[in-house]
């Protein structure tokens, strides 16, 4: 064979441009730094968030409810940068909770769980009540953490019967903690996660009574 047989041209990547602390040029901004526009209340889906925001970051409203984005999506990679309070209050699940769910329904604990030991699958970077992460790269309190997330959506037939499970990577501050791994179902509190067929989903935000705050959120749909 000649060297060229085996070269492929077509499709050609297209560029996308990338600089530090922005989002690739390619990504929808969830949040700017000074609005929930893409964001609405959980309680109806179309309510404005009600969240506050300031200083390039917006934090859980205790009592107010969890927000979710007003797009809906499938595959994506997803950045969030979180951190806990600075006052520690509480131990276990009630320090520093909140939640990340993919296309509404899956889960990503975010928890302080710098030296606050909880359940292995409910700490921070779990998959909640499902897959607990390869280690625990948690910062102390008041620290800003990153996740980056890469989502597979699970797939249906048309008769809504499940063809492939819901897969998802995440790295926290850098650090693999979620390689690939699969999803039984949708996060359940409590009993055994079991699917349904669904379509695209938001991405949304618990309030779990901790005032999180979050900044610097995009999504590059896959």
């Amino acid at each position: 064979m000649k060297p060229e047989e085996t070269e492929v041209w077509e499709p050609e990547p297209r560029m996308v441009t990338t600089a530090p602390d922005k989002a690739p040029s390619d990504a929808i901004v969830l949040f700017d730094g000074t609005s929930l526009d893409q964001w609405v209340s959980e309680k109806d889906g179309s309510s404005p968030a009600e969240w506050e925001v300031a200083d390039g970051a917006f934090t859980v409203a205790p009592g107010k409810g969890g927000i979710q984005t007003k797009q809906k999506f499938s595959d994506y990679q997803l950045h969030v940068e979180w951190k806990s309070p600075t006052k520690i209050v509480g131990e276990g699940q009630g320090r520093g909770n909140s939640g990340i769910f993919m296309q509404g329904l899956y889960e990503v604990q975010v928890l302080d769980s710098y030296n606050n030991r909880t359940y292995s699958n409910g700490q921070a970077a779990s998959l909640y009540k499902q897959r607990i992460p390869l280690v625990n790269a948690t910062k102390a309190p008041g620290e800003w953490q990153t996740y980056d997330i890469i989502w597979t959506a699970p797939r249906f037939n048309a008769d809504g019967i499940l063809i492939s499970k819901a897969r998802v990577t995440i790295l926290h501050n850098g650090v693999l903690v979620q390689n690939n791994v699969e999803l039984d179902g949708p996060t359940e509190f409590i009993g055994i996660p079991k699917y349904k067929a669904h379509g695209p989903g938001p991405i949304a935000l618990q309030d779990h009574g901790n005032p999180v705050s979050f900044r610097n959120v995009w999504i590059r749909p896959l």
